[in-house]
């Protein structure tokens, strides 16, 4: 039998930043939609964009352009448009990122230039310690921070700075020479 192409398709219409590898400098915007999508813009805030192409907007054979300001566009000079699917609409490229990323300002639209009701998702916010032998690993982390930690303070804080002073007291004033 046959396999339905739309079998993952859910109702409604969402955009999704997947896949950020900062060391390939690439990035994927998902996209969900239940109809047909004759246009797309969107702001990818947090990173300097250089390019962008692949996904179902090449396969509808859209025309991309994306600005350093963030800025992504995509339509059909035909008339094409990219039939219901739940996949990646596009692979962004870029030169730089920063600590979070979030899509903004999303706009898809039919073939009349109408706009659709649009879910965005979560901002990726994928930093953090890599280093499984350090006690604040982050296994979500895709990109490492630098805050790796492997000791433990006192108070038994990763990372934490807590000493204990003269008396023995675990983030204590005391200064005096308890000797």
């Amino acid at each position: 039998s046959e396999t339905d192409p739309n079998a993952c398709v859910q109702d409604g219409y969402s955009l999704d930043i997947s896949n950020v590898d900062p060391e390939a400098g690439t990035l994927d915007i998902l996209m969900n939609n239940e109809g047909p999508v004759a246009g797309f813009q969107f702001n990818v805030d947090g990173v300097d964009l250089t390019g962008g192409g692949g996904g179902s907007s090449a396969e509808a054979g859209f025309a991309v352009s994306t600005s350093s300001a963030g800025v992504v566009l995509g339509f059909s000079f035909t008339g094409a448009v990219i039939p219901p699917s739940n996949g990646v609409l596009v692979t962004l490229t870029f030169d730089s990122i920063s600590e979070s990323v979030c899509l903004s300002n999303v706009i898809l639209s039919d073939d009349g230039g109408f706009a659709y009701d649009v879910t965005v998702g979560d901002c990726f916010e994928g930093f953090g310690c890599m280093d499984d032998t350090a006690c604040n690993y982050d296994s979500d982390a895709v990109i490492d921070d630098g805050s790796c930690a492997y000791e433990f303070d006192c108070f038994d804080e990763c990372g934490g700075s807590a000493i204990e002073d003269c008396t023995g007291e675990c983030g204590g004033s005391a200064v005096e020479d308890c000797a």
